[in-house]
């Protein structure tokens, strides 16, 4: 299993949005950057990732699942782009902040730490286990 962070701006697309889809989930489409792209291209049915609003108020608030692999992106004609389907989990009990995660010296070669306009970006083990520990997450993959 691989661990991911999606970014979402919260009155584009938010955390409640995505529950709201249940387990039949929703494609991650619209992402128009070939990393982000390419990082769901390596993603597997099971793996699982951090849903992070981005914008104003940047924080993880909880953890989806990837359950269906890169496909065409229904948004567009264009091969290029393909995206996963994912699913909610469950929330943070206390989301985490990009402050904090920028705070926390563990953290310091985390990607979202390092680049934070990337929109689907790897996380490691260590960094997962890490941050479901400071939002109190004690939920599947934690």
């Amino acid at each position: 299993m691989r661990y991911w962070l999606f970014k979402s701006e919260p009155n584009t697309w938010g955390w409640d949005d995505q529950v709201a889809k249940g387990d039949e989930g929703e494609p991650w489409d619209g992402v128009r950057n070939y990393q982000a792209r390419n990082n769901m291209r390596e993603m597997a049915v099971g793996d699982l990732g951090f849903f992070y609003h981005s914008v104003n108020e940047k924080r993880v608030m909880g953890v989806i699942e990837v359950i269906a692999p890169a496909a065409p992106d229904p948004k567009t004609d264009d091969p290029r782009w393909e995206c996963v389907t994912i699913k909610a989990i469950a929330p943070f009990p206390r989301p985490v902040t990009l402050a904090e995660c920028k705070d926390e010296p563990r953290l310091a070669e985390m990607f979202l730490v390092k680049n934070t306009r990337l929109s689907v970006q790897p996380v490691s083990e260590a960094e997962w286990k890490l941050v479901c520990e400071m939002g109190g997450y004690e939920g599947p993959g934690a």
